[in-house]
């Protein structure tokens, strides 16, 4: 599926889709060059799910959680600075990504061995407008 956004206050109804059209899907890969709008995106799919919490990118402190109103953890991860795979085994990835909780995970690239096989796969591309790709998660 393909999203055109061409400001940023085109991210909720983008979110909203999203998330509808993955209603099984939890995990969450963001691919995109630096300053694509990975983590406004993020944003978004959070104020979407609830989240009361301030949304950040995790660059320096690798993951962070968030609350939903309902009490529900949402992770974001950013692999940006990861040095080696060692890291993220460090960082206990599976207690996170095996959760059941939504994972939001930027750089994916970097352990892209590691993804679970159902997870959504979004590409951000373009500068005067975005376009958000992905495919949808299969239920099995």
């Amino acid at each position: 599926m393909k999203l055109i956004v061409k400001s940023e206050s085109d991210l909720p109804q983008a979110a909203k889709q999203m998330l509808d059209e993955n209603p099984s899907g939890r995990i969450f890969a963001f691919y995109g060059q630096m300053g694509a709008g990975k983590t406004t995106f993020i944003k978004a799919i959070c104020s979407e799910l609830g989240v009361s919490d301030i949304v950040q990118s995790p660059t320096f402190s690798i993951i962070n959680e968030y609350k939903t109103l309902a009490g529900e953890s949402v992770f974001h991860f950013d692999f940006y600075r990861i040095r080696s795979i060692i890291e993220v085994f460090d960082i206990g990835y599976e207690d996170y990504l095996y959760s059941g909780n939504y994972c939001f995970i930027e750089w994916p690239e970097l352990v892209e061995s590691l993804l679970p096989e159902n997870t959504v796969r979004i590409y951000i591309s373009g500068l005067s407008e975005r376009i958000i790709e992905f495919n949808k998660h299969q239920v099995s």
